[in-house]
């Protein structure tokens, strides 16, 4: 594991999907392995979050940009994680709705997600995020609406 910041805790002392991942205790999912995901901070208790993905020529479109579908997918595993990462174990939050606006081009390289859990309720919970280019300017940003569900339900 990349060296990263987490607010307020180690991640030997949490446990559930994200937590163990970050700890080693299970493999990373293969969708955050093909996307280059890695975790710069964390902060539960804000519920925010800062990962970064490597973009590879081979996420480009016919004129050499990263294809949309691939920063959707990076803007889901931004914001799907700073609300997970609140989660106790047990519990997990698949995205009911993804909702992307493409701001700019991004090319092949480093780019860095932002996502913070905007309002968690009951059993439904709200993000927001960015996805930035290397020149700190955003290329794309996403609200995001997850479902709040036990294991074995």
């Amino acid at each position: 594991m990349v060296s990263c910041s987490i607010a307020g805790m180690e991640t030997q002392t949490r446990r559930g999907l994200f937590w163990d991942v970050l700890a080693g205790r299970v493999a990373p999912p293969p969708a955050a392995e093909t996307l280059g995901w890695e975790l710069l901070h964390v902060d539960p208790d804000q519920g925010t979050i800062e990962v970064a993905f490597q973009a590879t020529d081979r996420f480009t479109n016919p004129v050499g940009v990263v294809q949309g579908g691939f920063l959707a997918a990076m803007l889901d595993d931004t914001l799907g994680p700073a609300l997970v990462a609140t989660l106790p174990e047990g519990q997990f939050a698949p995205t009911l709705d993804l909702h992307v606006q493409f701001l700019r081009p991004a090319r092949p390289g480093r780019l860095v997600g932002r996502g913070r859990v905007v309002r968690r309720g009951r059993q439904v919970c709200f993000m927001a995020g960015e996805l930035l280019a290397p020149d700190g300017e955003p290329v794309a940003v996403a609200t995001a609406t997850a479902h709040l569900q036990s294991a074995g339900s």
